[in-house]
């Protein structure tokens, strides 16, 4: 018993080391694991992006432009956002906008920090990602952006009016998402996620964790106990009760059986020899 609890308290003490150096190195796995996969969300969106403009738009276009009417679907912008809403079905802890300073859709107007972080990029043109956290209504949240560029496709519509196509200036008018140049950043393309998300990620492991080191300690303490009771404490008690039976008079009982070399086996060789030293001095009082 005294040997047990002293494991349990040494177990104590490394569990609660273990813990709080766990917690750190989860949490910040479970962010590097969260940002991987908002990464590969927004490498989706900008193959979405590239492949609507290049194998879409003008199609798309052309069909509305016979039909006399803007369809959405030539706009890479909507393309993405559209097929990140149904990613969003599964992964409803991301969210995912491509803000731009001048869009044709006021709907995909920067909001205030939207812009500084595409003004960021514009004094940076060398830096491709941005990895953040700021406050927000709904509580700390981390974000990934990277700059949207003008390709030279956009300019089929994003250049001047007079060359856009006249559904998309009937649907949308002539007064935004004109003016653009290429190579210039005019966006942002924008993941968000709740700070909450990789705290909770690794809560869940911290806790399998604990659990896990929990029952492999119960075992551990099962085995020790099993082979000490093999090994050490039946031997012993083995002794104790030929010494008893001895101090009371049966000094002709066997010797106790000795196996191996250990510390044990040279106690139970001691005890036989003073058993046999105990019965000589016997018979020599008795003589």
């Amino acid at each position: 018993m005294k040997f047990n609890v002293l494991l349990v308290v040494v177990f104590a003490l490394g569990l609660a080391s273990t813990y709080f150096e766990a917690r750190g190195f989860l949490e910040k796995q479970a962010q590097n694991q969260v940002m991987r996969e908002a990464g590969l969300m927004a490498s989706s969106a900008t193959a979405t992006r590239i492949y609507t403009e290049e194998m879409v738009t003008e199609y798309l276009a052309k069909a509305g432009e016979q039909e006399g009417v803007f369809l959405p679907q030539t706009i890479p912008f909507f393309a993405t956002t559209t097929i990140f809403s149904k990613i969003q079905q599964e992964y409803p802890d991301y969210a995912y906008k491509e803000a731009a300073l001048n869009p044709t859709n006021l709907r995909d107007r920067a909001t205030d920090w939207e812009a500084d972080l595409i003004q960021h990029f514009r004094d940076s043109p060398k830096e491709a990602e941005l990895i953040r956290t700021r406050d927000s209504a709904t509580g700390p949240s981390l974000y990934l952006a990277h700059p949207v560029r003008v390709e030279k496709g956009c300019l089929q519509c994003h250049s001047q009016p007079s060359v856009a196509p006249k559904t998309m200036l009937a649907k949308y008018g002539d007064r935004n998402g004109f003016g653009w140049n290429v190579g210039e950043v005019v966006g942002a393309q924008i993941v968000t996620i709740p700070t909450s998300l990789p705290l909770e990620i690794a809560h869940r492991g911290l806790v399998e964790l604990m659990v896990d080191l929990c029952v492999i300690f119960l075992v551990v303490i099962l085995l020790i106990d099993l082979g000490l009771y093999v090994i050490v404490i039946r031997p012993l008690r083995t002794i104790s009760d030929a010494a008893n039976r001895i101090s009371q008079g049966e000094m002709d009982l066997e010797h106790v059986t000795t196996r191996g070399n250990d510390e044990v086996t040279e106690v139970t060789r001691s005890f036989n020899r003073m058993h046999t030293s105990l019965q000589k001095a016997m018979a020599l009082l008795e003589e």
